[in-house]
Formats: structure tokens, sequence, C-alpha cells
């Protein structure tokens, strides 16, 4: 593979035997998809409830013009790395499919198949909202997300920013912020 493997860990310790595995699996993407640049493996051991739950791997693929992550969690870091891989492979499927579907329609070339996965339906937008959005800094932001009962992500416009943010609650109860770049 020519694209270079990171492997991060938190709260795990990354043995050869998993450094070893992880790379090798990981080595593979390329198959699917040559545009790969940089992986980014981030594996960590949490304390779910759940023991299917307790190992957590996460697989970002960058290249020129794309960002694709999976993270799934499982009971060893094992089965984890296994289905995040099944998972970035099906997003690796679906991109490549999107953008030929793109590129063919660009040509206006008469498109005689079109990618389908089988086991993925096409995404649909059952619901828009409008809201007015009050400027806010990032602690009010916090706090109101908690008043309105928002577990996943609060949009507001950061005032000291002066641009609109998302905050969103991250699976270890920390938060994080998207600043978008135009």
């Amino acid at each position: 593979m020519t694209a270079e493997v990171k492997i991060f860990s938190r709260d795990l310790e990354v043995t050869d035997r998993i450094n070893e595995y992880v790379f090798k699996k990981v080595s593979k993407l390329d198959r699917y998809l040559e545009d790969i640049n940089e992986v980014r493996v981030d594996l960590a051991s949490t304390n779910a409830r759940s023991a299917k739950e307790r190992a957590v791997a996460q697989i970002t693929a960058r290249g020129k013009g794309f960002i694709l992550r999976s993270e799934e969690r499982d009971e060893d870091i094992f089965g984890a790395v296994n289905l995040a891989l099944e998972t970035i492979k099906r997003r690796i499927k679906r991109y490549k499919g999107k953008r030929n579907e793109r590129w063919k329609k660009d040509r206006d070339v008469e498109i005689v198949e079109t990618f389908e996965d089988e086991d993925e339906e096409e995404p649909v937008i059952v619901r828009r909202k409008e809201f007015k959005l009050t400027p806010m800094d990032e602690w009010e932001a916090i706090e109101q997300m908690e008043l309105l009962g928002h577990n996943s992500f609060f949009v507001f416009f950061n005032i000291q920013a002066q641009m609109i943010n998302v905050l969103y609650k991250r699976h270890d109860g920390t938060y994080g912020l998207i600043e978008p770049e135009i």
C-alpha cells in the first residue's frame, strides 16, 4: 500500500500482534480505492455497559477530495477492526459508485448500469426544519444543548468566531466543535 498507515490508541496497549494485524488488514484497502493517501486507525478500550461494545476501532481514509470514516464496537479489538473495515469497504464502494455516476453524467454519456448496493437504500430527507440562530459562545451552546435535551448535536452562531458552528457530543461524553471553512 502506498498510503501512510497511522495507528493510535487510547486506554489500550497496542501489542505487536495488534499492530501487525491492523497494518495487514488496512493495507489491503488500496485494492478498493487507489486514491487513498493516508489511513488513520484509532483503537480504544471503553467502559461500556455492554461487553460487546468495549473495544472501539475507528478507521479514517483520506485522499484527494474525500474523507471516509467508519467506527465500530465489539467485544475485542480484532472484531472491532474487522467490523470497521467492512463498513469502510461499503463506504468506498458507495463513494466510487457516486463518483462514477457523477463523471458519466458530466459527460452526457448514457448510463446503462448504475451502482447500487443491495443492502443500502438511497437516503431520503423526510423532514426539513428552520430555526432562528441566537448568537452565543461555546459554553452557552453546551448549556443550551443540554437544556433542550439534544444528545447528539447543536447548531449555533458562535459570537466569538462570527460563524455558524456545530457542537456535538462524543461517545466518551466530551464535546466536539465543527468550525466550517469555505
